[in-house]
């Protein structure tokens, strides 16, 4: 193919077929029907991922009506996020979607669904709007290198072919820093990528023979780093999961990373402070010294007994001994378990369900206006392939859309 195309109409690559490319180039399209719009996706399907999200329900968005800021979601790259919710809010992408035929149902936690609970319903629209918008939508075409043309705009390369676009767009996700590196021009700085959202490894047998059991309201901690969550707790039979564990790995996803996924995890498993814990192992005392009951028997209304006879074990206290019996030394040694249980982390699990990896192009290489290139005019990058990510809850779906519209709103 020749190094220009002969087109005399303005050419735009959107280089990634996933949510934040698709969306972008319909978006483009509608307001440039002059213009030649064509996306390149590696895969033979595009928005493959998207139909997975939220166990194929597709979490498109969030409320934000539980969020306190900006920054508790958007562990990387809130500054950004927070000119592109105020141009793009998760209200409009939910009136873009609802102008076509889709509806929406809303949780009590904030997250938004399609009212079909089917995440091919999005992926469907947006393929119609690619087609009503004349998008060209090229699968299986990989870029593997995008070059400064010297006659203005950018050379692709795929293969031994090389062709000519005057804008590019760069929309994957999920992709190596070795890989983003050889696809973008020279000089453009990168933040590593490293997984996010995944749960945790942990060594000890006694905890996952507790599998299933859930405790609703944690407090999570990694000894040393200052990194800290809360929410619902799973224990699984490979150590622990659950919104307060994939909150902390998100919060945490470099620091992990750099520690080999060996850390040391703070549970406090009551959610209190040493003298709330303390105060409320006080009244079981005196409860269940009037009653004769043993520990076993009389436990915080939060805890299965299962688990309770675990941390029971972890103090070192006997369970058959009864509260009556009971001194200061072991109440003590009850409320520092249940309130700094110390277990080590020795590795990761994937969340399988929604898999986010932080990294990529570093925030001060765009314009935060435009998401356009400082270094090359005419280079966009929006969604994963930017260094924003977020934790989980419709958060990244919703980077995406703003990110892509920012985008199409600026070219």
């Amino acid at each position: 193919m020749s190094a220009k195309s002969d087109s005399s109409l303005l050419s735009v690559a959107v280089i990634g077929g996933g949510a934040a490319g698709c969306f972008c180039a319909s978006a483009i399209a509608a307001r440039h029907p002059d213009w030649k719009v064509s996306i390149y996706e590696a895969q033979k399907k595009p928005m493959a991922k998207l139909a997975l999200t939220g166990g194929g329900r597709c979490n498109i968005t969030n409320s934000f009506e539980q969020v306190r800021s900006v920054e508790e979601v958007y562990p990387r790259g809130a500054t950004l996020m927070k000119r592109a919710l105020k141009s793009f809010p998760p209200r409009k992408t939910l009136e873009w979607f609802e102008q076509r035929g889709v509806e929406f149902v809303t949780q009590s936690d904030g997250c938004v669904f399609p009212k079909s609970q089917d995440a091919m319903q999005i992926v469907r629209c947006l393929e119609r709007e690619l087609r009503v918008c004349g998008v060209s939508l090229n699968c299986g075409a990989r870029i593997d290198a995008i070059l400064p043309s010297p006659e203005g705009g950018f050379c692709l390369k795929s293969g031994s072919q090389v062709f000519h676009s005057d804008k590019v767009i760069v929309t994957v996700g999920g992709c190596s820093t070795g890989k983003l590196r050889s696809l973008l021009p020279e000089g453009i700085a990168l933040s590593e990528s490293c997984p996010s959202l995944f749960t945790f490894r942990l060594d000890d047998p006694e905890i996952k023979s507790l599998m299933g059991t859930v405790v609703k309201k944690v407090r999570l901690g990694i000894a040393g780093s200052g990194l800290k969550s809360e929410g619902t707790l799973l224990i699984t039979d490979w150590g622990v999961s659950g919104p307060a564990v994939l909150r902390l790995s998100s919060y945490a996803a470099v620091y992990l990373k750099q520690h080999d996924y060996r850390a040391p995890l703070i549970i406090n498993w009551c959610d209190m402070s040493q003298e709330e814990t303390s105060a409320l192992l006080e009244e079981l005392r005196q409860k269940g010294s009037k009653s004769g009951r043993i520990l076993a028997n009389l436990r915080p209304e939060a805890f299965s007994e299962r688990l309770w006879k675990y941390l029971l074990q972890r103090s070192g206290l006997d369970s058959g001994k009864r509260w009556a019996e009971l001194g200061q030394k072991g109440l003590r040694r009850l409320a520092g378990t249940l309130c700094a249980d110390s277990q080590t982390i020795t590795g990761r699990a994937a969340f399988k369900e929604e898999f986010v990896t932080c990294g990529g192009v570093s925030l001060e290489e765009v314009k935060l206006s435009s998401l356009e290139s400082r270094r090359y005019p005419g280079l966009f990058f929006a969604g994963e392939a930017l260094d924003v990510d977020a934790l989980t809850g419709g958060f990244n779906l919703q980077a995406a859309w703003s990110g892509a519209m920012c985008v199409a709103e600026h070219i």
